[in-house]
């Protein structure tokens, strides 16, 4: 009998940050060979591999999620209502309720879905990238992303866009400033400006957001700093493009440039009929992974609780979930 959340805490007690997901991958593959699935490999780098493993059918319907975690790592606990540690909710509760939901398709006669588990969704997909070009002639029609949703199918997230800024400016001697050019004090204009900005607005995705969360620049507080960069992402409800090309002029009247971007535009899922259904502001591996099919986008837990110090999924969530995840491939197959 598979026990879906003895397994989460397993899954949970072995490290997987981005770039090191090799043994949570290797312990995924074993369980699930024992299983008795079909397991694939899919080599992403010399220590990184996706893991597809096939119920023995066509496979219409592919289970997918990520094995990768953000640090810090900390182990498994629990008590009687919620699964404490890095990963219960983003997504390795998830993903017990997913091998779980197989179970109990293949108890009933179902085998026409396959799992699909991959690295690096929390820094560049490359592993969902990756595996849209291994695995998108498998034949499938839907992929049924898990992401902490609440339990609700969403119907649209957010796009995203990362931009790295760097401001040049001339290093000089603290006591002189006219003799120099701050290049912090260029970033911190600029991101006042940006900050300030209206950046976009939709009537059902809600508003572009930004964030920025790195800073850097200057050596010593006696020197003028010659160098700044700064590291942002955008939320965003319209084309990245748009957001792109104002951030573009924004930092141009403040003497930056932008060295690194990337994005996905907002992203529009599949909801089973008469499912409720939200929009999150999250992004996920789903713009990366049309090659599968029609997306779907639900799991058990919140996001609001991953990346925490306290990171957490509820049990009874986690088991119901599992529910779903059996009527939502039976469904989708019937379709």
């Amino acid at each position: 009998m598979f026990d879906p959340i003895s397994f989460a805490k397993r899954l949970i007690d072995i490290p997987s940050p981005t770039d090191d997901e090799f043994d949570v991958a290797l312990f995924l593959h074993d369980e699930l060979n024992a299983l008795g699935y079909a397991c694939r490999r899919q080599e992403v780098s010399e220590q990184r591999f996706n893991l597809y493993a096939g119920a023995g059918g066509t496979p219409r319907v592919v289970l997918n999620s990520h094995i990768d975690t953000v640090p810090p790592w900390f182990g498994a606990s629990e008590d009687e209502d919620a699964l404490y540690g890095r990963g219960a909710c983003d997504t390795k509760g998830i993903i017990a309720a997913m091998i779980a939901a197989g179970e109990r398709l293949r108890a009933s006669g179902m085998n026409d879905f396959g799992f699909l588990f991959v690295v690096g969704e929390e820094t560049d997909s490359i592993g969902a990238k990756m595996a849209n070009q291994e695995f998108g002639a498998l034949g499938s029609e839907y992929v049924l992303v898990g992401e902490p949703t609440q339990s609700t199918f969403a119907r649209a997230s957010k796009g995203a866009l990362t931009c790295f800024v760097r401001f040049d400016g001339i290093a000089g001697h603290s006591a002189y400033p006219e003799r120099g050019d701050s290049a912090i004090n260029k970033m911190v204009a600029a991101i006042a400006e940006i900050n300030a900005t209206q950046w976009g607005v939709d009537d059902d995705l809600g508003t572009t957001t930004v964030n920025v969360g790195v800073v850097r620049g200057g050596e010593k507080p006696n020197v003028i700093p010659a160098e700044a960069e700064c590291q942002m992402i955008f939320r965003t409800v319209t084309d990245p493009a748009i957001v792109q090309a104002k951030l573009e002029a924004i930092i141009a009247r403040h003497g930056g440039t932008i060295t690194v971007s990337r994005g996905n535009p907002p992203q529009f899922m599949t909801v089973p009929d008469g499912a409720k259904s939200v929009v999150v502001a999250f992004n996920t591996d789903v713009p990366h992974l049309g090659a599968l099919g029609k997306p779907l986008l639900f799991g058990p837990g919140s996001i609001l609780d991953a990346h925490g110090s306290n990171e957490k999924i509820g049990k009874k969530e986690l088991l119901d979930s599992i529910e779903t995840y059996v009527e939502t491939v039976h469904a989708l197959c019937r379709s």
